[in-house]
């Protein structure tokens, strides 16, 4: 007997998860199937909208002004500029990020030194903007070397930020093992636990303030690597600002990255609390029907087990995650085989011109205006099925500054469209 629901969602990223809110608070009955861990968790945690056009021009002001001119398999035409409206709407709904007040861009400094165009953001990293004119103060620690301060300064500097910005390096108070984990230093700030400084116990916080306290000249601001807690971030923030005088930030990082999980969790609550169901660790890996799909197929030690649904949602990721698949004979998508256009010679997308362009990044399933993917002769192949989020084609979401913005509106017309479908 097969496990039903109404909606079902395979894939547990930013699109997967925003098509299954989507679709449960419109009072759908909704399970969303998940494999891996949410890619949120390797993100900086920042949401793109859009930075660039895909000519490379930007960084651009208002994200919106720019879909009307995107091309037309770009996924926003598909979905439409007033859809990427009500589905930020959503998002700013769940979350508690800021930048939903306004229509433009935010510039936000970044590990490595460069200044990001960004339609939403932690509030960890509200007192980083780069339009701030106040000086920064970064403050890097021995053991992760992927945040240099004295670096990301440098390059900051070069950039032509309008202030004044060092970087200092510190060693992190207490005995921590010189490749501790990120999530180790949150868990000692999140605790405030006792850290030995020159063989006295101090709380973890003080103790961190204390060794900044003395590099601080004029700058106003002071910001970490996305160390400052898991549980408690706007707690252990407030500390640190009142004992050093100043206000204090987050840059965001690579993986594993705090801010990413800490959206996670939140879109997960918020799911959770639409009354969805979750089921993660465990890979689909069949599904059965033709042009209407009535069930796929979960393997569960050896075993596969049937799950029927109305209608279906593909947000399994691009090339990277793995929604879709490449090697010298092609590229394919591997749950329902949807349609992947790409160059007829097998051997075309490896070409320098071609990759020196970021075609293969273009590389995706393409959907009608219901979000239903299409077959080779433009039908859709589908008539309950959707696709959302990366696995889908037509742009390009590194070098446009757009992945987060584009998971959270196709998710949204997705769920949205399979609500519908039930009524």
């Amino acid at each position: 007997m097969a496990i039903e629901s109404e909606v079902l969602v395979v894939g547990g990223g930013l699109a997967g998860l925003t098509s299954a809110l989507t679709a449960a608070r419109e009072g759908a009955d909704v399970r969303l199937l998940s494999y891996k861990q949410s890619t949120l968790r390797q993100a900086s945690g920042l949401v793109d909208l859009l930075g660039y056009t895909p000519d490379g021009d930007g960084p651009l002001t208002d994200p919106y002004s720019a879909i009307a001119d995107l091309p037309e398999s770009h996924p926003y035409s598909t979905v439409g500029v007033e859809t990427v409206r009500e589905a930020m709407a959503l998002f700013d709904d769940v979350t508690d990020y800021e930048g939903g007040h306004t229509d433009t861009n935010a510039l936000l400094p970044t590990h490595g030194g460069t200044v990001k165009p960004t339609a939403r953001y932690p509030q960890s990293a509200a007192a980083g903007l780069a339009s701030d004119d106040r000086d920064v103060l970064l403050v890097g620690i021995e053991s992760m070397t992927d945040f240099d301060a004295p670096h990301v300064a440098a390059h900051l500097e070069a950039a032509g930020v309008p202030f004044d910005v060092r970087g200092e390096t510190i060693q992190f108070p207490g005995d921590l093992r010189a490749d501790a984990k990120v999530t180790r230093y949150a868990k000692l700030l999140d605790t405030d636990s006792e850290v030995a400084v020159r063989g006295r116990k101090r709380p973890a916080r003080e103790a961190l303030a204390q060794r900044v306290n003395p590099l601080i000249e004029d700058e106003e601001r002071v910001g970490f690597p996305a160390i400052l807690g898991d549980d408690h971030p706007g707690a252990i923030r407030q500390a640190l600002s009142e004992q050093m005088g100043v206000d204090v930030f987050e840059v965001p990082m690579g993986p594993p990255s705090l801010p990413g999980l800490r959206l996670e969790d939140r879109l997960f609550a918020a799911l959770d609390a639409a009354g969805a169901n979750i089921e993660t660790g465990n890979p689909v890996v069949a599904y059965e029907g033709d042009r209407h799909v009535e069930r796929v197929f979960v393997e569960k030690n050896g075993a596969k087990i049937p799950y029927s649904a109305e209608q279906f949602v593909l947000a399994t990721g691009g090339l990277v995650g793995k929604g879709i698949e490449s090697d010298r004979e092609g590229v394919s998508e591997p749950v329902f085989d949807c349609h992947v256009p790409h160059p007829e010679n097998r051997y075309d997308w490896f070409d320098t011109e071609v990759f020196g362009d970021h075609r293969f990044a273009g590389f995706g399933v393409e959907t009608d205006g219901r979000m239903r993917p299409l077959a080779a002769d433009g039908d859709a192949e589908f008539e309950n099925v959707r696709a959302a989020g990366s696995v889908l084609g037509g742009y390009d979401f590194a070098a446009e500054k757009s992945g987060g913005g584009v998971s959270i509106a196709t998710g949204y017309a997705a769920g949205t469209n399979a609500a519908e479908e039930l009524r």
